[in-house]
């Protein structure tokens, strides 16, 4: 392979689970990362700028250079001595927001498209980038909206193969992020999980689940998304490890705005009426950083730097 293309890669932020849909659903949100790789011939150079900066491996324990090393791997593709990659963050790490996915995807199609395939069509298709992103995230649901964009559904097949769907939410739907301070990491927040949930909790966050793709959708009227929104499978469980975010989902939800940990938390990912963004500023107090986002449709995108 050359060393000398460059390619640009930007992901999106995602928020998974959206309360119901537990391991399952997912959306993409319009802040990202950039990631602009190329092969070397020398050893392994990474920098960093924005979020993550003085705190990353700056070599080849760095994440998306694993992903890539993962991706030539799995193409049969000789491994390069080094890459030289240049990674601008704004999505916060360890908040919930998907940055470890986002650094995944970049990883894979930085890969992909350096080995000369962007395209996906031959060596590395986009059903296999999915299930090799799944296969390093440890579950789907923030790799789907990270790599297709918009709404996504994803589950496992019968021979344990991650599949997705994409779904285009309603333009009604403008999420608005309460981004905290401190950090909880994903595998922190799972280990509150119970191995077993009640019958009747598992029947409710099915229905809700189900719901939640209408109002997401079709029906983004906020009574709807306010009952579509309401989870008990995961939540509740993983409060005591973050009990800030776990009393302003409770407010937020209780002055009829529709509110949900995004993913393993800690930002609260919500839905309010763009009257009633006002007025919930008095519920956050100052300990959050309040940001609307728009909803990313396209999802991770590869440019080359002289198509830019």
């Amino acid at each position: 392979m050359p060393d000398s293309t460059t390619v640009v890669v930007r992901v999106p932020a995602t928020s998974a689970n959206l309360g119901p849909g537990f391991d399952s659903l997912g959306l993409a949100l319009g802040l990202y990362d950039e990631v602009t790789a190329a092969l070397s011939g020398e050893s392994t150079q990474v920098e960093v700028t924005g979020e993550g900066e003085g705190e990353l491996d700056l070599g080849d324990g760095h994440l998306v250079v694993r992903a890539m090393r993962a991706a030539f791997g799995r193409m049969g593709v000789e491994q390069p001595p080094g890459v030289r990659l240049r990674c601008h963050n704004r999505i916060p790490h360890a908040r919930g927001l998907g940055s470890s996915s986002a650094a995944i995807c970049a990883g894979l199609l930085a890969a992909r498209a350096l080995a000369g395939d962007a395209s996906g069509a031959a060596a590395f298709p986009d059903e296999e980038v999915f299930a090799l992103a799944t296969e390093l995230e440890g579950h789907p649901d923030n790799v789907a909206p990270c790599l297709a964009g918009g709404l996504t559904i994803a589950w496992s097949d019968q021979e344990g193969i991650a599949r997705m769907v994409k779904l285009t939410p309603h333009a009604a739907i403008r999420p608005v992020a309460f981004i905290p301070a401190h950090r909880l990491s994903t595998d922190v927040a799972r280990g509150y999980l119970p191995k077993d949930v009640p019958h009747a909790d598992a029947s409710a966050n099915a229905g809700r689940a189900a719901l939640l793709v209408a109002a997401m959708t079709t029906r983004p009227e906020t009574p709807v998304l306010l009952a579509a929104t309401e989870d008990r499978l995961h939540q509740r469980y993983r409060a005591p490890a973050m009990p800030q975010t776990a009393s302003l989902v409770k407010r937020l939800r209780a002055i009829g705005v529709p509110a949900v940990v995004s993913g393993a938390g800690p930002t609260i990912l919500a839905f309010p009426t763009p009257e009633a963004q006002d007025s919930i500023a008095s519920e956050v107090g100052i300990d959050w950083h309040i940001q609307p986002l728009d909803v990313d449709t396209d999802g991770a995108r590869v440019q080359f730097p002289e198509t830019r």
